[in-house]
């Protein structure tokens, strides 16, 4: 844990808005729906419904 108390806020910061901007261009890119088709089908088979 002596990782995160030696972080610097901005280079913690700059990750954050890494992964929201690399998360924005897949959901434009229309990725978001193969994900949740993908998550849905994997739910349906663990129950045994699908």
């Amino acid at each position: 844990m002596s990782f995160w108390k030696n972080c610097d806020a901005r280079a913690w910061a700059w990750g954050v808005l890494a992964g929201v901007v690399l998360l924005a261009v897949g959901a434009l890119q229309g990725q978001l729906a193969v994900i949740w088709q993908k998550a849905v089908m994997i739910c349906l088979e663990c129950i045994g419904i699908g």
